[in-house]
This record gives structure tokens, C-alpha cells and sequence, in this order.
């Protein structure tokens, strides 16, 4: 009973003390974070030295992004431009639709007079 008394203030100590076992837990699991997010930034500064490096030596992928980004286009060059939201040939069902409901036949209003009469 007397060890007893002594080992649950000791293990309540060493589990969650200023440098207990639960400390010790978070402390790695914010340190599992930091390696994390490491390896993600190493991963993303690898691409943009690749990416740097294609810049500085490859003269067509240059072209491309100037082409891509600044819209620019090279003397006797014709650049198409396709508007993405009109519906493509594959939405002929669409269209089809569209144009029977506008090309449907409407009844003409009736007017009626200030008198009530129609007219």
C-alpha cells in the first residue's frame, strides 16, 4: 500500500509533467509536422529549379509560356480563340432545343381598350 501511495504520484509525474510522456508525444508529432512540410517544400523548389532551368536552355518552352501567359505571337503567326462557354458539337440536343422553344409559335396578346373591350 506504501509503494502504492509512491508510484501513482511518480508515474502521474512522469506521464504528464513539464517533460512527461504526453509532452514528449506532441512534441513529435509537431516535429513529424515540421519534416512534413520539409519534404513538400524541397519537393516544390526541386520543380521550380527544373522549371528555371528549362527557361534559361530550352528556347521552345520559353516560347510556349510566352505564347501561354502574355498572349503574344510571332510576325505572320494567326492566333484562333475559342470561347469555352458556347456549347461544342456534341451539344447538338441542346441547340436543337434551344431552337425549337425560340422558334415556337406564340399567340398574339390580346389588347384591351381603357374601356375593358378587347380589341
Amino acid at each position: 500500500m506504501i509503494v502504492f501511495c509512491f508510484l501513482v504520484p511518480i508515474a502521474a509525474w512522469l506521464g504528464f509533467g513539464e517533460r512527461g510522456l504526453l509532452n514528449l508525444y506532441r512534441t513529435e508529432m509537431e516535429r513529424q509536422t515540421y519534416i512534413d512540410r520539409i519534404n513538400q517544400l524541397a519537393e516544390e523548389n526541386q520543380i521550380l529549379l527544373e522549371e528555371v532551368h528549362r527557361l534559361r536552355t530550352d528556347m521552345k518552352y520559353v516560347e510556349s509560356i510566352v505564347k501561354e501567359q502574355l498572349n503574344l505571337i510571332k510576325p505572320n503567326e494567326v492566333l484562333y480563340r475559342f470561347n469555352k462557354n458556347k456549347p461544342h458539337n456534341n451539344d447538338i440536343k441542346t441547340i436543337m432545343k434551344k431552337d425549337r422553344h425560340s422558334t415556337q409559335k406564340t399567340r398574339p396578346k390580346k389588347e384591351t381598350g381603357s374601356d375593358g373591350d378587347i380589341r
